[in-house]
């Protein structure tokens, strides 16, 4: 009671600043327009199958999902940040153990050939959209309690820490997970001021030398052809990619028309999760599109904002890090959908119907939050010199 009292409070004075309150808003408008996609794509596939007594069904667990967020980024708002942090192993070690959970039989779940999955009953969940939060936190709760981060020890194991994880996710197999998380790792290294020569260094050969190889193998070869034009393979790897195309080329400046589209009527495969923007792209064309781009630059310049008011290190990391991986993940699914990028299998954070990552993505909101309430509770104190 007491933790909704102190929430309502923050609602009605100025410690829930401008910047969380408009990244709020933000949040509400892309949930409201997908939940609207989520519902209109869906209906299209259940009545091309006859099958109307599930017409409701995705609409529904989508927004069972929402509430469920919403609990969890409350908890994790209303939570003492340091004492987050400081708890961040346990969380990291059992979200590592249900990765294990996955390659179980009768627990873990197998779709589309991918072992993702942890299933209990009527309740399922991706453990590998959880460890986004996970472990660039046990990464902080490291490199603020070893203090020893630059050295090259120190450095090599939090390294073979970090890699479990990863390495877990690529057996499911999830290579577009992993990247993310590979890239975050990157892009946290800089922001600690890791020293370039033990990771840029490596990368950089190692990336080099991969390319090197991959040049030189059929397979990828054949896929990069693929990738650049997908009419080279419209029964098999390019038939996403093309239909895709076809439906944001189709919908012009203004779109169809909301309901409208026809590649969501079985032509183009993952509509309502994946490649849900391309339908949307169709409907509402160019201009809405654009709406959707503008929503995500906001997210980002108003998490970046709570970052930069952050008055310790560890509320700037963490809130820096999250808002990067939600406008990371925005771009790779967009890139997808556009032809920018390779097929990764990425949802739209917010928008795409996926109950694990809607959770997930929520919880990066809280925890977003929780750094901005921390910021007007400490208002007037000097920011965390960087």
């Amino acid at each position: 009671m007491s933790s909704y009292l102190r929430f309502s409070v923050d609602l009605q004075s100025k410690r829930f600043n401008r910047a969380s309150g408009s990244l709020l808003v933000c949040i509400a408008l892309l949930f409201s327009i997908g939940l609207l996609m989520v519902f209109n794509t869906t209906s299209a596939e259940v009545i091309e199958s006859f099958d109307q007594k599930k017409i409701h069904y995705c609409f529904i667990k989508q927004i069972i999902h929402a509430l469920a967020g919403v609990a969890l980024s409350y908890f994790v708002y209303t939570r003492d940040l340091e004492k987050f942090i400081r708890y961040t192993p346990i969380f990291f070690w059992g979200g590592c153990l249900c990765l294990v959970f996955v390659f179980v039989p009768k627990i873990g779940q197998q779709i589309n050939g991918a072992q993702r999955w942890i299933g209990l009953g009527f309740f399922s969940f991706q453990p590998s959209e959880f460890m986004k939060i996970f472990l660039p936190a046990y990464y902080l709760y490291f490199f603020t309690k070893e203090k020893k981060v630059f050295v090259l020890k120190s450095f090599l194991k939090i390294l073979a820490i970090l890699s479990i994880p990863i390495s877990l996710i690529l057996f499911e197999p999830d290579n577009g997970t992993a990247g993310i998380m590979l890239f975050t790792l990157v892009v946290m290294f800089y922001l600690t001021k890791v020293r370039w020569v033990y990771w840029g260094m490596p990368l950089t050969l190692m990336g080099s030398v991969g390319a090197m190889c991959a040049s030189r193998m059929y397979h990828v070869t054949q896929r990069i052809k693929v990738y650049l034009n997908p009419e080279l393979d419209l029964l098999g790897k390019g038939h996403q990619p093309y239909q895709a195309k076809v439906a944001a080329g189709s919908g012009g400046i203004m779109g169809r028309g909301l309901g409208e589209s026809l590649q969501k009527l079985n032509y183009l495969p993952e509509a309502r999760s994946d490649y849900i923007a391309a339908i949307y792209a169709e409907e509402m064309g160019f201009v809405g599109v654009m709406f959707l781009i503008v929503l995500y630059m906001l997210i980002g310049y108003l998490g970046f904002k709570v970052a930069s008011d952050a008055k310790d290190k560890k509320g700037f990391y963490l809130a820096s890090i999250l808002t990067f991986m939600i406008c990371f993940q925005a771009f790779l699914n967009l890139g997808v959908v556009s032809g920018l990028l390779p097929s990764k299998g990425t949802n739209l954070p917010f928008f795409s119907q996926g109950g694990s990552s809607l959770i997930a993505n929520m919880m990066m909101i809280g925890l977003i939050l929780n750094v901005g309430r921390k910021n007007e509770k400490t208002l007037g104190k000097p920011s965390y010199k960087r």
